[in-house]
């Protein structure tokens, strides 16, 4: 045993074993929770040490706070500022690929980051993304065209994605089983703050100030990050030669470049079934191909097989995949629905939604209560029997019209996503040592983030063929206008076409955060303000497909 001084001791075996019991009523749940530790914590290899936990781990949770804030304000920030960024830098006809770029390098960077936080520990891992993250939010700032802002973007999303994979490894690190799932509701509760106040801050300082001062702020919170983690933040792994599998990792990203990208432009770019399509993803999938063939014979390999061999990982990895499909629908559509059919303003319209980024964390908060008696599988069930609730609950009073019942349902939805969450994450990092905590939370994120991408552009085609349908019975009026037209009409018309042609190019709201995204309704009232008053009769016909 190692003894670091004013550190608690690491021991040789993970504190995941220990658990009192409980007097009174609550024995039973603590031995239920004893046998599930037993069950699920695996031995401490020799090779690698677990991180010496800091005698202060609160400002390191801040820090965690604060990292992950900058991913996750990033794009709802950005989004406000389309219209000024458009007009300051032109290039209209690429901007959509100022988001598409950040989420795909940050996608596909997930699991290589994992890996390497197991091999040189979470620490340089994570201060070394961050850095990455900082120095292309400062080269965003200074763009001096939309082709250098979208490299610079990409660059972004090389930093965001080991923010993605350490900072969710770091939490299981430093708490025992019992105290994650509070920690997973701190973390939590940074995306529904982001989605609340991102929109008003990157609005407010695009209109009032600079739009580069919306990468500029990122600079100070990253930094301020950055000296917590160096100063509170102490970790011992084991120095040993590795053997880095540069030929996985590579195969990794083309595989899931290819993917996401064919996601993103499918249906947009290009038809579905066009050659372009067809092309990118058979490259997807023979990459694929390779990558198993690959990591089977790599000594220590970025996706390992075995995490597909066992049945509590491969099954949280399909449980956060299936996560990413759920949450992606709400979050995209529902704004659409407030605005259009509820009649609610833009800022009431992401409210609804609001209520999903709350019932979210408080799932989290309580999580605790719910997998140390019954188990993570079990309070998976449960989650998602609440979601299939709350789904037909808001399908069968969609047509009512009322404002609490959207509010009620996505509240109830917002707690079962966030059952499910924590326990894909928490249940897989408790099963396995260390050393291999960052491969296997790293996996598990970028399968939440796949799902995302796959189940924008499930709905994005049904949506976009639903309401085609309608668009080919528009009056004439509203199909002779072009977006570049619009945009040099007035700022608020050119940030509602940029808005929607971005949700349709994308096909996706780029992170799964309620609260920035433009709606449908903001799309038509643009073209109703070209039209005769007679044909705005049409509208309501069109929303509700």
């Amino acid at each position: 045993m190692t003894i670091v001084p004013g550190l608690r001791p690491c021991p040789a075996t993970p504190p995941d074993r220990r658990l009192s019991a409980q007097r009174g009523a609550g024995h039973r749940a603590g031995q239920r929770a004893t046998r599930l530790r037993a069950r699920m914590t695996a031995p401490t290899s020799p090779a690698a040490t677990a991180p010496a936990r800091p005698e202060h781990r609160r400002p390191v949770l801040i820090a965690l706070m604060v990292t992950m804030a900058l991913s996750a304000m990033d794009n709802n920030i950005v989004s406000t500022a389309i219209p000024q960024v458009v007009r300051d830098l032109g290039g209209f006809s690429l901007f959509s690929w100022v988001f598409s770029a950040y989420l795909l390098t940050q996608t596909v960077t997930i699991p290589v980051y994992g890996k390497l936080a197991d091999l040189w520990g979470r620490k340089p891992i994570l201060i070394g993304g961050t850095l990455i993250f900082l120095a292309g939010s400062a080269l965003c700032a200074s763009s001096w065209s939309m082709v250098s802002l979208i490299c610079f973007r990409g660059l972004q999303g090389l930093g965001a994605g080991s923010i993605m994979a350490t900072v969710n490894t770091l939490a299981g690190d430093l708490y025992d089983l019992e105290e994650r799932g509070r920690v997973q509701g701190w973390l939590s509760s940074v995306w529904g703050v982001s989605a609340v106040f991102g929109p008003t801050v990157g609005g407010s300082l695009a209109q009032y100030v600079s739009w580069r001062w919306i990468f500029i702020i990122n600079l100070p919170l990253g930094a301020a990050a950055i000296a917590l983690i160096g100063r509170f933040l102490h970790e011992r792994v084991a120095r040993t030669r590795h053997r880095i599998d540069a030929a996985g990792a590579v195969m990794v990203l083309i595989a899931a470049g290819a993917l996401i990208f064919g996601l993103l432009q499918g249906g947009s770019a290009w038809p579905w079934w066009s050659p372009p399509s067809i092309a990118v993803f058979t490259l997807a999938a023979l990459a694929t191909a390779a990558t198993v063939v690959v990591e089977r014979r790599a000594a220590e390999p970025i996706v390992p097989p075995w995490f597909w061999r066992r049945r509590v990982l491969a099954g949280s990895g399909l449980a956060s995949l299936g996560l990413g499909l759920l949450v992606i629908g709400p979050s995209t559509f529902l704004p659409v629905y407030g605005q259009s059919v509820l009649s609610l303003g833009a800022v009431a319209a992401g409210g609804v939604l609001a209520a999903m980024s709350i019932g979210w964390p408080v799932a989290s908060w309580v999580s605790d209560r719910f997998f140390l008696r019954l188990g993570f599988r079990d309070t998976e069930v449960i989650g998602a029997a609440i979601c299939l609730a709350a789904v037909v609950f808001l399908l069968l009073t969609l047509a009512d019209g009322q404002v609490w019942q959207p509010v009620v349902s996505t509240f109830v939805l917002g707690f079962g996503l966030g059952l499910i969450a924590v326990c894909t994450v928490v249940g897989p990092q408790s099963t396995v040592r260390w050393q291999q905590r960052g491969v296997v939370t790293g996996t598990v994120m970028f399968c939440r983030f796949l799902g995302q991408s796959v189940g924008a552009a499930v709905f994005g085609a049904v949506f976009n063929a639903a309401l085609g349908g309608r668009l080919r019975a528009a009056p004439a009026g509203l199909l002779t206008l072009d977006a570049d037209g619009i945009l040099h009409t007035s700022n608020a018309a050119a940030g509602h076409i940029l808005g929607v042609n971005l949700e349709q190019t994308l096909g996706q709201p780029l992170q799964a955060l309620p609260g920035y995204h433009p709606t449908l309704d903001q799309f038509v009232d643009a073209l109703l303000s070209h039209v005769k008053p007679t044909e705005r009769e049409w509208r309501a016909e069109v929303v509700l497909f």
